[in-house]
């Protein structure tokens, strides 16, 4: 009877959606572990989008890095921890991010997981403009006011009065 010695790499990324906010830096916090003693780590970044092939980003092998030249002074990997600094984060980085990880010791293990990352536009101050511009109606005029912000991702608007959502009714209409 001989014992065999399981070599398993287990990695684990972030299990939803990674909301990052345009211009600030965003982690992807990977961890990774293994049970067999490596002689080399490999680690490796790409990028794709919907409809296109991956991007190489950056990889390294044990300690040293090697970026795409494109994209040095944007990513940072530090090995042998496998997580990736994007900085600064922009609209066009939304979409999936492919860790890869190779463990070279008896043989050679690899896992990969994908991260979906969605980039958020903040939302500037909402204007508000009333329609007559003066704002004043008689008894049975109507007032329409239009909110519009200049920038952001996934807008709601609620309107409220006295601190109370409104809701559609015979004297509110919503568009």
């Amino acid at each position: 009877f001989s014992a065999g010695i399981c070599s398993a790499l287990k990695l684990t990324v972030p299990p939803h959606t990674v909301h990052g906010i345009e211009g600030q830096p965003l982690h992807l916090v990977v961890n990774y572990n293994f049970n067999t003693t490596a002689s080399e780590i490999q680690i490796i970044w790409l990028f794709e989008r919907p409809q296109s092939n991956p991007k190489y980003l950056l990889g390294s092998v044990n300690q040293t890095v090697v970026p795409d030249l494109e994209y040095q002074h944007k990513f940072t990997l530090i090995p042998p921890s496998a997580s990736l600094t994007i900085n600064p984060l922009h609209a066009s980085d939304e979409g999936n991010y492919i860790v890869k990880v190779n463990i070279r010791g008896n043989g050679t293990t690899a896992a990969s997981e994908k991260i979906q990352v969605a980039v958020d536009v903040p939302v500037t101050k909402p204007v508000v403009h009333t329609e007559p511009s003066s704002g004043v109606v008689e008894f049975v005029g109507n007032i329409t006011l239009k909110c519009t912000v200049e920038k952001g991702t996934r807008v709601v608007y609620q309107w409220m009065k006295n601190g109370k959502p409104l809701h559609a009714g015979p004297n509110y209409t919503f568009s």
